[in-house]
């Protein structure tokens, strides 16, 4: 049952954490894209309290300046053994770009695979919208999407609301709940910090199902590195 429940987990993260520019830490996603002809890669390996271990590489780019493609995957172990992995392709793009003390909208749909619960994969958008308060010190997130599950031949909405808040001009707090129309909500924290400012930052979370606050938790530790301008 505890494997269970941590495929259904995984394949639920699968499906909302393809996410580019403010998503690390963060699954619930922004109306931001990377920067225009740059590139950013996210990793990051996230830790459940059952033994599993994943450990996930997303490199994104926009060489358009308004189109954003990913494509990425994990890894993962369970009791030390080689366990389902994932591969991940999205695109993404903006209908209204975040504004400070503004609001944005975009549009993200992909496929995702998931050989461990036995599915050749499927597909799955999201439209993310952002609104910044008191000049970008706090931003709230809003994700409205669907996701097919392939194994049941199912279609289910998803949905996550989150914030960020600026502790300083380099430390950041997160917050968000995130699930789907059949599941229990998760909830998530944690923190981002800018290294290089715009760069290079690390975040680390933890998070729960609030159904069951003690009872399945996980802890995520992450590197996201972003480039400047390579397509001119």
């Amino acid at each position: 049952m505890l494997h269970a429940r941590h495929l259904a987990l995984l394949f639920l993260l699968t499906a909302l954490i393809p996410r580019a520019e403010a998503a690390r830490p963060m699954i619930t996603d922004d109306a931001r894209i990377t920067d225009p002809q740059a590139c950013q890669l996210e990793t990051w390996a996230y830790l459940h309290e059952h033994s599993t271990r994943e450990f996930w590489a997303l490199p994104a780019c926009n060489p358009g300046g308004n189109f954003e493609m990913t494509l990425g995957g994990a890894v993962s172990r369970f009791d030390g053994a080689a366990q389902s992995g994932a591969v991940v392709v999205q695109g993404k793009t903006l209908f209204k770009p975040l504004e400070t003390n503004g609001w944005g909208l975009g549009l993200a749909a992909g496929y995702a695979t998931q050989t461990g619960r036995g599915q050749s994969g499927g597909p799955y958008f999201y439209l993310p919208g952002s609104l910044s308060l008191a000049d970008d010190r706090v931003v709230l997130h809003l994700n409205l999407g669907a996701t097919y599950f392939g194994d049941t031949r199912e279609t289910r909405m998803t949905w996550g609301l989150g914030s960020e808040t600026a502790a300083s001009e380099r430390l950041y707090l997160i917050a968000e709940t995130f699930g789907n129309d059949t599941g229990r909500p998760f909830l998530q924290g944690g923190v981002r910090y800018w290294l290089i400012p715009g760069h290079l930052q690390i975040d680390t979370t933890v998070g729960s199902n609030l159904a069951d606050l003690h009872g399945e938790r996980w802890l995520s530790i992450g590197l996201r590195f972003i480039t400047p301008p390579i397509f001119q």
